[in-house]
């Protein structure tokens, strides 16, 4: 029997060959875009605001004394409570192309999760749905979002070989701007406005701009998502670390706020200027030379990602996402951008995936999550 070695990630040495492990393995991958080192250090120190609402633990798999493999288990249980489960997620999965090594990975949170008495597992999946998630399963060669993982396609025969099952896809679009997209829409925007008497928020200085609407943006989250696959409410401190994590991105512009007659958030759009291109090749780490090929980025971005949607149930089906696909279109138009990158789509989500119809859509990438019953 070979000889691999499950060992739990313990000490600096360890986290650091974790954190590592996927760089390595895709160094030479055009398409891998890593995260931020420090973002991913922070999860292994477990110094995330996650961990007031979770349990997770880290392994790393050796064979011959190299580092060829690793995996996360999250026992996510404020959703636990929510939909009354026992289930442990897995992420942050990454291997050799090694059956027996992958099973070793697996067998080891499968025991994990049954001495906690957990009665089911899916993945990949992290802490929240606005973490990484789904396992790549189309479109390897396609561009990268930061917001995505990059997966080779042996990782879906070495899950599928460890008993798990598919439990949900998510689809994801590039957007290409048509000859008159940006007319109509707008068009249509505006009969929008009139008839339901909405309207943009108007666009201030950064800080204020997040301090003024931080708060509705997260609410109107929580309405919107509750009910789709893997999601948890927001507390405030999740709140700050998001806005945190994203705030070398963030632009007033960039994120479209709608309010009715009262003022009050009805829908909401985040987008962001993509940075993958700079980040290929930098390990993740932030240093000099890599702040200065991202803020290059920012300036004149290729991609526009577009990371999330959401419009109040009351507002629905009355075409008031126009206004801010208005936003998004002119901003494609105005700055030269190439084209846009959906987040992920739940396949059923046919109201989302609606919205594409303006654009010359094209259903590049698949992602998905697998499940096992213990």
């Amino acid at each position: 029997m070979e000889n691999i070695i499950i060992k739990e990630v313990k000490t600096r040495k360890e986290i650091k060959d974790f954190i590592n492990l996927p760089i390595r393995l895709f160094k030479h991958t055009p398409n891998y875009v890593p995260c931020f080192y420090s973002d991913e250090k922070k999860v292994l120190l477990r110094k995330t605001t996650y961990e007031n609402e979770a349990t997770s633990i880290f392994f790393l798999a050796y064979k011959n004394n190299e580092v060829v493999g690793r995996i996360q288990g999250i026992i996510q249980h404020s959703y636990n409570k929510k939909q009354n489960i026992k289930q442990v997620r897995f992420t942050r999965f990454d291997c050799i192309d090694d059956l027996s090594v992958a099973k070793a990975l697996f067998d080891t949170i499968k025991n994990w999760a049954k001495d906690n008495g957990m009665e089911s597992i899916v993945g990949p999946l992290d802490y929240s749905d606005l973490e990484r998630e789904g396992l790549l399963i189309e479109g390897f060669d396609e561009y990268m979002t930061f917001e995505e993982q990059y997966h080779p396609s042996y990782y879906q025969k070495l899950i599928e070989q460890n008993g798990f099952e598919k439990d949900v896809d998510w689809l994801e679009f590039q957007l290409r701007e048509k000859e008159d997209t940006y007319a109509r829409v707008s068009k249509i925007a505006k009969g929008v406005e009139r008839l339901c008497n909405v309207h943009l928020a108007p666009l201030e200085r950064k800080n204020a701009y997040v301090k003024k609407y931080k708060k509705d943006f997260f609410r109107l989250l929580d309405i919107c998502y509750s009910h789709l696959y893997g999601t948890i409410p927001f507390s405030e401190e999740t709140m700050n670390s998001i806005i945190n994590q994203f705030s070398i991105v963030i632009r007033p512009e960039y994120l479209p706020i709608v309010l009715n007659d009262k003022g009050e958030v009805i829908a909401v759009a985040l987008c962001v200027p993509s940075i993958s291109v700079a980040l290929v090749g930098s390990g993740g780490k932030l240093n000099p030379l890599n702040i200065i090929k991202i803020l290059k980025a920012l300036k004149k971005p290729k991609c526009l990602e577009l990371c999330l949607v959401a419009v109040h149930p009351d507002y629905q089906k009355m075409g008031v996402n126009t206004l801010f696909l208005s936003c998004i279109t002119k901003l494609i138009k105005d700055r030269g951008i190439e084209f846009a990158e959906t987040n992920l789509n739940l396949e059923t989500n046919s109201a989302v995936m609606a919205q594409w119809k303006h654009f010359e859509a094209r259903n590049h990438k698949r992602r998905r999550c697998y499940k096992c019953i213990l």
